[in-house]
């Protein structure tokens, strides 16, 4: 297949620019089951989630895509759109991406069938409104509803007026003692890419399992319940916390003070639990 429009001229080479991870993969193993970590990494990256049908997939050649990795072949899909997930603005019914594919579970030789149905996370080509460039190697998902739905779920609960926001770090944490023996609070403030105020809340009282909440505001709730297991503020949580708190975030506390509230933010870690990705990170 030759290039006559210098727009997909453009796009090819803008592609083929890409840096690759390595010259030498081997083939791709058997794609992992995606989490809910993964699906978000990419929905929130992606202004346009589509659902797709194969039209056609052209392999191209080495000059048509020179930088493209061992055990991998590059393909020019065009497909039509079943459904837009998401993509302020619509999407022509038809459009074109380039996607690159290692070798099957098998060893077999990458192939794209035509009628295959995928889910496209990507952003659009500037001045090429048939065309989208994929937001990561592997933002082309093989078509379940479980994972459409779950892309929509993500999609919905990241627009809402109350959505937690990204963070971007960890601020100040205090640690107040109680006039019991046992009891104590401890507050940590989280950074926000929109400086809108989250602060974590540690609750300490004798003889009762401490608990700890999310406050997404200025005002604390000590009766409500640490976010569920994948749900969009435990991702953000989850998945930005660092593992220990920076010194600076307790530069404002003393001794048994510091030591009181280390422990505190780790129960919140605890109770968290491990942000899993079985994607291979780009």
């Amino acid at each position: 297949m030759r290039f006559r429009n210098p727009i997909l001229a453009a796009t090819i080479a803008l592609a083929a620019a890409q840096p690759v991870e390595s010259q030498n993969l081997p083939p791709a193993p058997a794609a992992p089951t995606l989490t809910y970590a993964d699906l978000a990494d990419l929905a929130l990256a992606a202004p346009v989630v589509a659902h797709v049908r194969v039209e056609s997939a052209d392999r191209l050649n080495e000059r048509e895509a020179p930088n493209v990795a061992t055990g991998q072949r590059r393909f020019l899909v065009e497909a039509s759109v079943i459904a837009l997930i998401r993509g302020t603005g619509g999407l022509q019914q038809r459009i074109s991406y380039l996607v690159d594919l290692g070798a099957d579970a098998d060893g077999r030789p990458a192939r794209l069938r035509r009628r295959t149905e995928f889910l496209v996370l990507a952003s659009r080509v500037p001045n090429n409104a048939a065309w989208l460039q994929l937001v990561a190697p592997d933002a082309q998902l093989p078509f379940t509803q479980q994972v459409a739905d779950r892309l929509r779920t993500i999609l919905r609960d990241a627009t809402t007026a109350n959505a937690p926001p990204r963070l971007t770090g960890v601020g100040r944490a205090f640690h107040v003692p109680g006039s019991l023996p046992g009891e104590s609070e401890s507050q940590i403030f989280l950074l926000t890419a929109d400086s809108r105020p989250i602060s974590l809340n540690i609750l300490r009282r004798p003889g009762e399992t401490p608990r700890w909440s999310v406050a997404l505001g200025e005002m604390v709730d000590e009766a409500a319940a640490p976010p569920m297991r994948d749900t969009l503020l435990w991702y953000r949580l989850a998945c930005s916390l660092p593992q220990a708190l920076p010194r600076q975030s307790l530069a404002e506390a003393q001794g048994d003070e510091a030591q009181a509230i280390r422990a505190d933010y780790q129960l919140v870690l605890e109770g968290l639990g491990r942000c899993d990705r079985t994607r291979r990170q780009r």
